[in-house]
Order: C-alpha cells, then structure tokens, then sequence
C-alpha cells in the first residue's frame, strides 16, 4: 500500500542500533511538530543518546516536542508485565512531557506523529530488550488524515491526563486504513477483528502474547473447530500460563479456559517460553501483536485481550493483499521458530 511502510524485528535478528537509527530519523524530518506517546522509554546511554538526542535536535530547531508517557504504579496488573521507564529521566528532557496515570488501565501505546502527516506506531515500546529480544512489528504511514486521528487520541490523552478519557475518535476509512483507538472504541476494536477472523475464507494468521478478549476468543474457538480456515499462530506461552492461571483463581473469568485451549489446541499454534517477569530480568517476550484475516491486517499496539479494550491503544486496520502475505509470512517465520503449545 502506497505511503505505508512495515519493519519487522525478531528475538536475536538485529542489533537494536538499527531501530534507533529507524526512530531517530523519522523524528529528524521533523519540520513543525511532533507528538510521542509511548508506553516503556528506558534506553541504556548509548541508544538514548540516539533518540532523545533526535528529540532534542529536533526541538533546537523549532520543532514543538510533546511526550507522554505511562506512569507506573504498584498496583497489581495483568499480564502483561509493568513498564521500567524513568519518570525523573523524562522529566529532564528540554520539550513538554505528560505522565499518564496507568490506573487502573495502561497507556499502552508506541506511536509518534509528524507534522500531522506521518505517523510511527506498533508493538515495540522504547528498550534495548524490545529491539533485540522480542519479536514486534513497526508501521509507519504518510497521511496526513490518518495523522489527524492520531493526534485527536493525543490530544485527549494530553488535555485529560487520563486513559479512561481517551480513544473516542473516529474509525471512518481515510487513505484505505482505519485507525482504532482503546479504550474509546475497544469493544468496538474486539468485535471488528472477530467478525474479520469469522468472515476468512482462506487464512487466519494471529500473533499475540495473550488471546482474552471473549468476541475474539469466541469467534477463534469456533472457525478452529470447524476447521474451514488455514488458521495458526503464536503466542507468548509463559503469559498463556500467566493468564490461565489468573482466570483460576479469579473464577469469574474462568469460563474462557476452555475456548482459549479450543483455539491453541485446534489450530497449529506456537509459543515462545519467555522469562519470566521480575525486576532487572531480560524482557525477551514474543510481543507482536497482529492479525491477518485474508488480506485485512490489524497491526498496532493492541494485545487480543480483555484489558487490552480498556488501555490506551492503537491499531491500524489495512486492506493490502501484498502487505497480509507479508505479516501472514512473519507470523509463521515467528511460529516455526517455537513449539507447539503445551497446556
């Protein structure tokens, strides 16, 4: 599709230099503004001397930088795990920034806008370990109406400081794509990629660390055992066992057990075994988060689950068959890396 642009990074596949230089230069041509929202920013020297040192050029020369960005807290969440960004750090930086309250839902999002005209948004936070160690996908676009969605969502974040109060702009297609924003249009977000999944007829490709989200779910469960549909995937298996575990000791929750190994049982899917969350460990988690429904892609920053309708998120929805064979491709390249998995 023309003016859209994918960069795909796997565990081990590139030096994390690379995704900094990506980033640095999309903010360098930068002439009039720029607007980040980013969930987890915690760069080692050496990388964040690339980033913020674009952030800062760019705000030299004229360029009015705004950042927000997700203000962690000690209260329990779900999977998946807490951010490590440095509130003091940020707060340094020469431009504007916003700390996002992630109570009780998160601000979840990885994207940038451009002279309200381009646009730099997926699954990968702001660290080392998200450029080297997981697998996550990058989209930037050239559209200045979908640039214009992007920086409504951001000025709601920005003016309310508060999630809950975000995401409620419009899905109407602009330039072929629709931009999705949670928790504003979440439910609606969850329904749109179940009724693409049920509504396949050639190939269903998922990658998610975690699948909760009951429309999604429901709608997996059932083409996976109708069997009609090339249906497969990946997943994060350490955070499946996370999530079903939770749903056990929860109860209310407990119902989705049974769809959720309907769909990784069904269909051939993969799981990575990541470490473990704890403070200081190597964040190696598989976090792509996309779906391909025939040539329909849903790419962004959305995990297919239940908290992930009520985040702040962002997904962009595209019809190119060119750019479904692309991701369908990356999903198995990503599954045929992990084993089948084991509940």
């Amino acid at each position: 599709m023309a003016g859209v642009e994918v960069r795909t990074l796997t565990d081990g596949g590139q030096p994390a230099e690379q995704t900094a230089h990506a980033l640095a230069e999309f903010v360098a041509a930068a002439k009039q503004t720029l607007e980040v929202a980013v969930y987890d920013f915690n760069l080692p020297p050496e990388l964040d001397a690339i980033v913020c040192g674009a952030l800062g050029d760019a705000q030299k020369r004229g360029v009015a930088v705004r950042l927000a960005y997700n203000l962690d807290h000690a209260k329990a969440v779900p999977v998946p795990p807490p951010p490590a960004t440095a509130p003091d750090a940020l707060e340094a930086q020469p431009f504007p920034t916003a700390a996002i309250p992630g109570v009780p839902d998160l601000m979840h999002h990885k994207y940038v806008v451009r002279d309200a005209a381009s646009v730099w948004t997926g699954s990968t936070n702001w660290t080392a370990d998200s450029w080297t160690r997981e697998e996550n996908v990058v989209v930037t676009v050239d559209s200045p109406a979908i640039a214009a969605r992007y920086r409504d969502d951001f000025e709601q974040l920005w003016t309310t400081r508060d999630v809950a109060h975000s995401g409620k702009v419009d899905t109407a297609p602009v330039d072929g794509m629709r931009a999705w924003f949670c928790p504003g249009r979440g439910e609606k977000l969850a329904h749109r990629i179940a009724k693409s999944i049920g509504a396949a007829r050639r190939r269903v490709r998922v990658a998610s660390p975690v699948i909760s989200s009951a429309p999604i779910l429901g709608t997996l469960a059932q083409a996976a055992s109708d069997g009609k549909v090339d249906i497969a995937g990946v997943v994060d298996a350490t955070q499946i066992a996370e999530v079903l575990s939770q749903w056990h000791e929860n109860g209310n929750a407990d119902w989705k057990g049974p769809l959720l190994r309907t769909v990784l049982t069904r269909a051939p899917f993969s799981g990575k075994q990541s470490t473990p969350y704890a403070p200081g460990s190597v964040h190696d988690y598989m976090h792509a988060k996309v779906t391909v429904a025939d040539d329909t892609v849903f790419a962004g920053s959305f995990n297919l689950s239940h908290s992930g309708e009520l985040n702040a998120e962002n997904v962009l929805e595209l019809e190119d068959r060119e750019l479904a064979d692309r991701l369908a491709g990356f999903v198995d390249e990503i599954r045929g890396r992990y084993p089948p998995v084991r509940l």
